[in-house]
């Protein structure tokens, strides 16, 4: 079958491991399920996977991707929830020790087909297209557990997306307007500060602008580069909820502020299946659909990855699959 691969790590030249070329097809084990690729979206997730981080060695070749929508082999139409658990654990899969993403040990999304457990697969409602499912699994799925389960804010409050342009960045900015949240956003050029705008920020700022007030929750995933202007920009009781470092992980730490105005720092990773749930059935009722800059094939994988390198981002990055039925118009 045809796949987007890395075939070997490599730290220093990431982009040098990728291959799209053909691979053994796969078979479903028992308590397993076959999902026909319609479209799939590239995460900085894949880059790390190139550069042979959360993965060993011994597991290359590894196809690449973690979030997917397609079909099952009765034609059911489902997403891709791409944390894979140890069969016996219960609870938050977040939380399992062993729990792992697709690519880290089991074979990713930029396939014909890709396998997982019963339990990964989400039936998609009727008025999402593939694409638009494609996009949410890793983005916007850890948009909905920052702002809905970590942050503890309430219709009416404040908060601040640190960065404008990426797909969780997008997601947040579109899931706290929807909820009724007062949102306001960085970015570092004019074209993203604009796309903030469009997408409902209700105001942009310059990365480590003075703000007009404080605000109730940051929401991170820059790290190094704008850590000390989240610190600063939070009311007393505030919380910073923090989903990644893309500008470096070792912020300072500011503690004194951190203690004498009792501010909240917590992390947050992916989802649950059950927050997947509530997160297709809020989009659907709100009539929201994510931002996606770019569709282009899956065998042209490598322009969406140049391109989020770079970060010339816009959204999402949606890889159209071999079996994909042209629905790029919409999201």
């Amino acid at each position: 079958m045809f796949a987007v691969y890395a075939d070997a790590p490599n730290p220093d030249d990431p982009l040098a491991a990728l291959v799209a070329g053909e691979r053994p097809e796969l078979v479903a084990p028992e308590g397993w399920v076959s999902v026909r690729v319609k479209a799939a979206s590239v995460n900085m997730h894949d880059l790390w996977t190139m550069r042979g981080v959360g993965i060993k060695a011994e597991d290359f070749p590894m196809i690449l991707g973690m979030d997917a929508a397609g079909e099952t082999e009765d034609g059911t139409r489902v997403v891709v929830h791409p944390v894979i658990n140890e069969p016996a654990w219960q609870g938050d899969e977040t939380l399992d020790p062993r729990r792992s993403l697709l690519t880290e040990r089991h074979q990713g999304t930029f396939a014909e087909t890709v396998i997982v457990p019963c339990r990964n697969v989400i039936r998609l409602p009727e008025s999402f297209t593939f694409g638009d499912g494609a996009a949410l699994g890793t983005a916007w799925l850890t948009a909905y557990r920052m702002l809905f389960t970590k942050a503890g804010v309430r219709p009416g409050q404040t908060v601040l997306v640190q960065g404008a342009s990426g797909g969780v960045s997008t997601a947040l900015i579109q899931l706290g307007r929807a909820a009724g949240l007062r949102v306001w956003t960085t970015g570092r050029t004019e074209a993203k500060r604009e796309l903030a705008h469009r997408l409902g920020s209700h105001a942009v700022f310059e990365p480590g602008a003075r703000l007009p007030e404080k605000v109730d929750a940051v929401f991170e995933s820059v790290g190094e580069a704008s850590w000390a202007h989240s610190m600063r920009a939070l009311r007393p009781g505030g919380a910073i909820i923090c989903c990644g470092a893309t500008s470096g992980p070792n912020p300072p730490a500011d503690l004194q502020r951190l203690f004498f105005l009792q501010l909240r720092v917590e992390g947050s990773t992916m989802g649950t299946r059950a927050e997947f749930v509530d997160l297709l059935n809020f989009m659907a009722d709100k009539e929201i659909r994510p931002h996606i800059g770019m569709h282009i094939p899956m065998s042209e994988a490598r322009t969406g990855f140049e391109a989020m390198a770079a970060g010339e981002t816009e959204g999402k990055i949606v890889l159209e699959g071999i079996a994909y039925e042209g629905d790029s118009d919409a999201g």
